[in-house]
């Protein structure tokens, strides 16, 4: 029986992005469905029925949902190419750790900088940075994250560069200024094809952030 593989996703989604990573380091052909997320599809609410949210995997039928939990899943059902969690259980824990810390705090920095004005924005800007930096001492001289491996933690992070332009230009600021070799670690990433197939242009994103800032009143 021929192995199915779909992805319920929608193109702009950092978190579906890092599924689409993992999905070319492994090598694995899958069929992409894009979500027209104001008006979800009868398979995306009969597949993820808790969060009703993208991006689902579904492999010969089954749904895993939650793009960390789903880039583990791909890890582990696809072992024979491309290691992505560390094999050290210590090492898997402290990846673990950081992609919930990116999780509870980076997306919500970066929302606020593009749907907030005045003061709240500059908060929001002071956050990401403080994150970033926190991110960029954890990375150090290391060419990724995973040492001399591309691994989970750097497939977590990396999808959000091409959101970087975005929090830039709206915000009036520089994060390469701030956070150089953390830039350095996300155009290595950029090189390798896997990366660079799965992210969209940062400016096709920049004019979805001025869709969303016009939707929100954020103007």
């Amino acid at each position: 029986m021929a192995e199915e593989v779909v992805l319920l996703d929608f193109w702009p989604s950092m978190f579906g992005m890092r599924v689409r990573v993992a999905l070319a380091e492994k090598g694995v052909k899958y069929e992409y469905r894009e979500e027209d997320l104001p008006n979800k599809s009868p398979l995306l609410l009969q597949m993820n029925p808790v969060h009703k949210k993208i991006p689902v995997l579904i492999h010969n039928g089954k749904p895993v949902c939650e793009s960390a939990n789903i880039v583990q899943y791909i890890d582990e059902a696809w072992k024979d190419k491309a290691p992505l969690l560390p094999s050290d259980p210590y090492q898997r824990a402290q990846a673990r750790f950081w992609v919930d810390y990116i999780d509870k705090n980076l997306y919500e920095a970066g929302r606020k900088i593009w749907a907030t004005k005045g003061e709240e924005q500059e908060a929001a800007k002071k956050k990401l940075i403080e994150i970033l930096k926190l991110l960029e001492g954890q990375l150090g001289d290391d060419t990724y994250f995973g040492g001399e491996i591309f691994g989970f933690l750097d497939v977590a992070l990396v999808t959000f560069y091409c959101w970087f332009f975005s929090y830039e230009t709206c915000g009036n600021f520089s994060i390469e200024a701030e956070c150089p070799k953390l830039i350095e670690w996300a155009k290595r990433c950029m090189q390798k094809e896997s990366v660079a197939k799965s992210l969209p242009d940062p400016k096709k994103v920049y004019e979805f952030t001025l869709l969303l800032k016009k939707i929100f009143g954020a103007e």
